[in-house]
């Protein structure tokens, strides 16, 4: 018989640490081992406790729930966060820095606190444990940004020609679990000049893509936007798929690639999906297409890259094991036979680069 899986609870509501709690063991393979008020607290019964999984709270006196993460990656000590969140804007806004800063992935809690005990966050929130507790820790090489300044006109992103262009290129990049901190390992590395357009579907809800495209925005020389039906894709941008929208990829009369949203039902659970926009893309004219897959849970992605090989020319890359948090999503790919690299997270920015070149 496996072992339960072993829980802290961190919150500094008591009422909240005893419903998340009466959630956790309503599951048999699931048991909390303590809870705590705050950061500082959270931090001593981690050391003590060793948990397998840790629900965390951001907003919280004394020591938040981001400092305390900070805390752990300082003093090395490994364990998987799952972090509470809420609705709010500044609540997204602390979610991506909380993925940022190692956090495994997030449960968004209801505005109103009396509709946390519900069947679907019950759900949400087990698989999420499960999930994490069978996570690895990615080794990840450190990789200094070099800061480079934005340009100021986006004149480079216009030099299209009438008729198709002579040369459509375009990035394909596929996420989910870890992926917002991936991202960063791979976007703020890329030249702003960039001769290649790049969409991106991360799973996550609707509301907090737009504040990990703010956040990557922020972070890189390209520019990096939430992306909106219609959008002509420019070379040196990146667009993410608004959470619970699939994104396709599509041409205008003048050739140009151009991004429709879609609320069309989920396709294995997920929108957006990784293989709706893969699916789009076979029909898209594109002289250098570089498709990406990067860690996370399942197999989106898989099967629409095959479908493009099966037509038309396109380089994948599979993020390796060692770096992923999830092995899930580019095993698939690797196992499928369709992988031109596999090579670890902090190549992936170079290996783009050498794809698709600069203007």
């Amino acid at each position: 018989m496996d072992m339960k899986k072993k829980i802290l609870v961190i919150d500094d509501s008591a009422f909240m640490r005893r419903v998340i709690s009466d959630i956790i063991t309503s599951d048999s393979r699931c048991e909390v081992i303590g809870t705590a008020r705050n950061g500082k607290d959270g931090l001593e019964k981690i050391q003590t406790l060793q948990p397998d999984v840790v629900t965390l709270d951001i907003e919280m006196p004394i020591m938040t729930g981001l400092e305390m993460l900070e805390l752990l990656k300082q003093k090395s000590i490994h364990v998987p966060v799952i972090v509470m969140s809420t609705l709010a804007m500044e609540g997204k806004a602390e979610t991506i820095k909380a993925l940022e800063s190692g956090a495994i992935d997030f449960v968004t809690k209801p505005q109103n606190i009396f509709k946390v005990n519900t069947e679907e966050m019950r759900e949400v929130l087990i698989a999420k444990l499960l999930m994490a507790a069978n996570t690895q820790t990615p080794m990840i090489q450190n990789k200094p940004v070099t800061r480079i300044l934005k340009q100021t006109s986006r004149s480079l992103n216009n030099q299209r020609k009438s008729g198709c262009p002579g040369m459509n290129k375009l990035v394909a990049i596929g996420c989910s679990t870890g992926g917002p901190r991936a991202l960063q390992y791979v976007l703020p590395y890329l030249p702003a000049n960039l001769d290649a357009g790049i969409v991106i579907v991360q799973h996550m809800p609707a509301g907090f893509t737009k504040s990990l495209a703010d956040r990557l925005n922020q972070l890189s020389a390209i520019e990096v936007k939430e992306a909106e039906d219609n959008d002509i894709i420019e070379k040196g941008k990146a667009y993410i798929a608004p959470g619970n929208y699939h994104m396709k990829i599509v041409q205008d009369r003048q050739c140009r690639l151009m991004i429709k949203l879609s609320n069309e039902e989920p396709l294995k659970g997920h929108r957006p999906a990784v293989d709706v926009m893969m699916n789009s893309l076979v029909d898209a004219h594109t002289n250098d297409l570089v498709g990406v897959i990067m860690t996370g849970m399942g197999v989106d992605g898989s099967e629409g890259l095959k479908r493009i090989r099966d037509h038309k020319a396109i380089h994948i890359i599979a993020q390796n094991e060692e770096t992923c948090v999830v092995y899930g999503m580019p095993k698939a790919v690797v196992k499928g036979g369709i992988a031109d690299e596999v090579i670890p997270l902090e190549s992936i920015s170079d290996a783009i680069l050498k794809k698709v070149g600069v203007l």
